[in-house]
């Protein structure tokens, strides 16, 4: 994936506000990366010293995605509820409440 593409991915996270969340597919399209969900969590692994939010992206289902830093999924929940975000009993947080939906 060209470096520009993770920068791309990175801006549009950087948008996501405080207590929302975004999928990976929808973190790809805002990059204009359509169908290159799996891409948007490569560019998350990758992550080092950029200010990015990226507790704020989950799965289309509303789930914490495992991470290959084991834990990684703790700390990402610990954030968001941190921002107010709730999860239910099987660890699925509504999309219909707290899915961000930007203005075009």
């Amino acid at each position: 994936m060209p470096p520009g593409d993770y920068a791309r991915i990175y801006a549009a996270v950087r948008r996501i506000p405080r207590g929302r969340v975004a999928t990976y597919g929808q973190i790809a399209l805002l990059a204009d990366l359509p169908g290159h969900a799996r891409q948007v969590g490569y560019a998350l692994n990758a992550l080092e010293h950029e200010r990015v939010p990226w507790h704020r992206v989950v799965n289309a289902q509303g789930r914490i995605s495992l991470r290959a830093v084991s834990g990684a999924e703790f700390e990402q929940r610990r954030r968001l509820e941190a921002e107010g975000v709730e999860f239910d009993a099987a660890g699925r947080l509504s999309l219909a409440r707290f899915q961000w939906r930007p203005r075009a």
